[in-house]
């Protein structure tokens, strides 16, 4: 799971955008991505948010929905910064990435 540190500059626009990714669900899930794991690393600047994520599968047939959906909720919050979303497959992900919340939503906690 992502963790922001108090210290980093960003802490407060980070902690908001952490926040906003909570309301991005997983289709075929029907779990936040936060609480799935998927979050790698946010950065922030002036003008720019990227946003290191995964997907549970490469083959995810609704990839394109979780990204249109991070790029949405951030557009709410943050208007006037360019979002991009950068899709890795390294570390791969797993159960274990999971929030306990996440593995009590999926019936494995």
């Amino acid at each position: 799971m992502i963790t922001i540190s108090i210290n980093d500059q960003f802490y407060t626009e980070k902690s908001k955008i952490l926040q906003a990714l909570y309301q991005v669900i997983d289709p075929e899930l029907f779990i936040n991505i936060v609480d799935l794991g998927l979050i790698y690393d946010i950065a922030f600047s002036e003008n720019n948010i990227t946003i290191e994520m995964t997907l549970s599968t490469p083959h995810c047939p609704l990839g394109d929905a979780i990204t249109f959906g991070v790029k949405n909720v951030l557009s709410v919050d943050f208007p006037n910064h360019e979002v991009t979303v950068h899709l890795v497959w390294e570390p791969k992900w797993a159960f274990e990435m999971m929030t306990d919340t996440g593995k009590k939503l999926l019936g494995i906690a």
